[in-house]
């Protein structure tokens, strides 16, 4: 059985009234966990990253991200809830600090959002509380990692530090929406089979079918969609999430699917619904988002790589011959207006350096700025 995880995300926007009532319409739409994010801008974003459209106006991103922070309480009333309709609780934190405070919560399911899957001091700390459990002879805490806007590399890389035991990867495609043609679902028994861990998709695109169908019939084991209770409120993801009505049609159409596979085996049940997906999308339509099986960045993706996933950015400006230390630089999401900087993996060798130029405040790291000409 598909684990159909519905994504709240920040879609509750900081009410704990709408983000109890978005749990009880997921679950009543058929989903089997729920999860959310833990918000702190500055674990996310440098203040001067640049402005997010709304219909409301311009805002800077930061200041958006800053009106989505939600007290710990929060998040403890919506597990409580979670496991009241009998779901699993999933979260994503998205820094050292929001992944302390989620672990003292016991949740089901840590989820590694796709820009976090090279944000190494995040992932090496998840993997000590991992290990600690490990020790004390408890089950890990589960993990699912999202792979978009990430190559093969680095999915890689993260899997060295958080290990295999209780992780399961979702092939992803960052963009909103996705584009169904790009989301190569034959890549899935790739992944699971080069890695050894069961796999799944989250789904961006707007669809409730095409991709969620696919998925299942080619051995997904897991889909996370995006669920909101009206596409035209002011969340960051509503546009290209479900209402619960096709929410209940995606978990319809996925159970059907396992039950085509039960009845029909593997290839009967893939041929079934290609035909039947085929009818209703076109031929051409399903055997592009089948795609080649090969792991690469979407078209759609490419340009935001190095942006949207994590980097170094000085958090001061600096003059030459200062020495870096820890709190002067952070591991963050270039996004919009920044130059992107170092790898994460380069935090340790930074830190202790001595800088031979000038440097700007927000301005992604660089080798050259520690290198005497």
């Amino acid at each position: 059985m598909s684990l159909i995880i519905a994504e709240i995300g920040t879609s509750h926007e900081g009410s704990i009234e709408k983000a109890l009532e978005m749990c009880k319409k997921a679950k009543e739409s058929g989903a089997d966990a729920i999860k959310f994010q833990w918000v702190y801008a500055d674990e996310i974003l440098h203040p001067d990253t640049g402005y997010v459209k709304l219909p409301t106006g311009n805002i800077r991103l930061y200041d958006r991200f800053k009106q989505l922070e939600c007290s710990k309480d929060f998040y403890k009333k919506c597990l409580d809830y979670v496991h009241s309709l009998g779901c699993k609780f999933c979260c994503s934190p998205f820094g050292i600090r929001s992944l302390h405070e989620l672990l003292e919560l016991n949740p089901d399911i840590v989820k590694i959002a796709s820009p976090e899957v090279n944000h190494y001091p995040l992932l090496k700390e998840l993997a000590a509380y991992r290990r600690r459990q490990s020790e004390k002879g408890e089950k890990p805490v589960s993990v699912i990692i999202s792979s978009g806007v990430s190559k093969l590399s680095d999915i890689e890389k993260a899997l060295e530090i958080l290990g295999h035991e209780n992780v399961s990867l979702l092939h992803c495609i960052t963009s909103y929406p996705a584009p169904e043609s790009e989301y190569n679902l034959n890549v899935i028994k790739n992944l699971s089979g080069i890695f050894g861990i069961e796999c799944g998709v989250s789904d961006h695109s707007l669809s409730p079918v095409l991709v969620p169908v696919l998925n299942t019939i080619l051995g997904g084991k897991i889909i996370e969609k995006h669920f909101t209770l009206s596409k035209e409120t002011s969340g960051l993801d509503d546009p290209v999430a479900l209402e619960p009505e096709e929410f209940a049609l995606m978990v319809h159409c996925i159970h059907q699917s396992e039950a085509s596979l039960r009845h029909y085996g593997e290839s009967l049940a893939f041929e079934r619904a290609i035909e039947q997906l085929s009818e209703q999308f076109g031929k051409d339509k399903v055997m592009q988002v089948l795609g080649s099986g090969v792991k690469k960045l979407a078209a759609s993706e490419q340009a935001n790589y190095g942006r949207t996933n994590r980097s170094l950015h000085y958090m001061k400006s600096f003059k030459k011959g200062h020495v870096i230390k820890e709190e002067d630089i952070a591991v963050l999401r270039t996004e919009k207006e920044l130059s992107p900087g170092l790898s994460p993996a380069f935090l340790e060798e930074v830190t202790g350096a001595v800088l031979q130029k000038d440097v700007s405040n927000g301005q992604g790291l660089s080798l050259s700025d520690f290198i005497e000409k």
